[in-house]
């Protein structure tokens, strides 16, 4: 039998996912993860193992595996990764988006960076290690879900809510969006876990008023009643508010207490890093849609706006207060979208994995914890009482910006970040 190399093997397994279109606009109308699922099943059964592939609706497929580790008296891990994308308009790439070509040292691609790379790098460590015969001291259970970018309904919640049986024993998860590298000046290589996540908020607002000309007096008008509310909203300035995973990113990184007043200043020294972690000291809402009217002569009787709303841990009962008073009486608001927010401590064992098998491959590596302003799949396993962190690890040169990339133009990852991520969770799953 001829041995895998999960270092080689990792850069085509990225470029082939890419090369498989599973855009996901929210609409349920897409392509759909079936064709992914399918490359992923008959990579995983092409090593032994013995993959279901779970179809929520037509198209909407996970797949979902299981590693028996050398202990069975351990609890198991659950390592998942999402199989859609995000739309691209392939217009504004220079390569692309489902080109998987390799260029200036990178895979590009859409889902290059959100989250391909993961996937194949999950799939590349474990036909390394099962055609080895080197299994985990724990079960694993690996998922690879449909529709994460679009809240989950037809992934991850919909496993844990139709088939919670396949992540039987499973305690803790690792997923995506986290463990890679961030050069800050007079600190290093600092690789970001992933230990809590903001709450997900999206939100409809209505107004409603009396119809009439355009022409004629109205004080009941509910397209001034929206905008000024959804000015309100807008510019709120949020009160920052540091939860403990905030606090220990700032204690690793500046190796002392921050308080509340000075937490500003401190993100704005960490340069790049600054746009990912500041939008993590305080509750956010953006709003992202307008609709209203269908003639420039006549007042609309309605008016509607959308608005992404992100609330921190602990603090969601303040988030939902402060929107009310901000919308005003004549405004009401329903759910597009609303998931709870996550946060687990950075300690314990598997923490210890995770540092220690960065340090294996860069002895320079610092892995300090922080917060997500998105959402993941981690909201649906939760519910489970998983606790997760974010760790796809890459080592990524100083002047790539690799969360800017996300849900972006170009979006890119290097060869060799993908060939240190297979060497780090190799690593990860026998210390584990």
């Amino acid at each position: 039998m001829t041995l895998l190399n999960g270092e080689d093997e990792v850069v085509e397994l990225c470029r082939d996912l890419i090369r498989i279109d599973s855009t996901n606009a929210g609409d349920n109308a897409g392509p759909g993860e079936r064709a992914a699922a399918e490359y992923v099943a008959a990579k995983l059964a092409d090593v032994g193992l013995e993959p279901r592939i779970l179809e929520s609706d037509t198209k909407r497929a996970s797949v979902i595996a299981r590693i028996e580790g050398t202990d069975p008296n351990r609890d198991a891990l659950l390592l998942h990764g999402h199989l859609d994308v995000v739309p691209f308009d392939a217009a504004d790439w220079r390569h692309h988006p489902l080109s998987g070509e390799i260029a200036d040292g990178c895979v590009w691609g859409r889902g290059a960076v959100d989250m391909k790379n993961m996937d194949a790098m999950i799939l590349a460590v474990v036909r390394q290690r099962l055609n080895a015969g080197r299994r985990p001291p724990r079960d694993v259970v690996l998922a690879f879900t449909a529709d994460e970018e679009a809240g989950g309904l037809y992934g991850a919640h919909w496993l844990v809510d139709k088939h919670p049986e396949v992540f039987d024993g499973c305690t803790e998860a690792i997923g995506e969006v986290g463990g890679f590298s961030v050069t800050v000046e007079g600190k290093g290589r600092l690789y970001l876990i992933e230990a809590a996540e903001k709450g997900i908020a999206w939100m409809r607002l209505t107004a409603k008023g009396r119809a009439g000309h355009g022409s004629m007096l109205n004080d009941d008008n509910a397209v001034t009643e929206l905008a000024e509310a959804v000015g309100r909203l807008g510019r709120h300035k949020w009160p920052v508010r540091l939860t403990p995973t905030v606090q220990a990113f700032f204690e690793e990184v500046f190796e002392v207490e921050v308080k509340a007043e000075d937490a500003e200043a401190a993100v704005a020294a960490l340069g790049p890093l600054a746009r990912m972690i500041g939008a993590t000291l305080r509750n956010t809402v953006n709003p992202t849609m307008l609709r209203a009217g269908y003639k420039t002569n006549v007042i609309p009787q309605a008016a509607v706006a959308e608005v992404d709303g992100r609330f921190l841990p602990g603090y969601e009962d303040e988030f939902f207060q402060t929107v009310d008073e901000l919308l005003g009486p004549n405004v009401t608001r329903e759910f597009v979208n609303h998931d709870v927010a996550v946060e687990t401590a950075f300690k314990g064992p598997l923490v210890k994995a995770m540092a220690d098998a960065l340090h294996a491959e860069d002895p320079g590596a610092k892995a300090v914890p922080y917060t997500l302003s998105g959402g993941t799949d981690l909201k649906a396993f939760s519910r489970l009482g998983m606790r997760g962190y974010g760790f796809a690890p890459l080592r990524l040169p100083p002047g790539l910006d690799f969360s800017g990339m996300f849900h972006g133009v170009d979006e890119r990852v290097p060869v060799d970040s993908l060939r240190f991520g297979v060497r780090v969770l190799d690593h990860f799953l026998g210390y584990c």
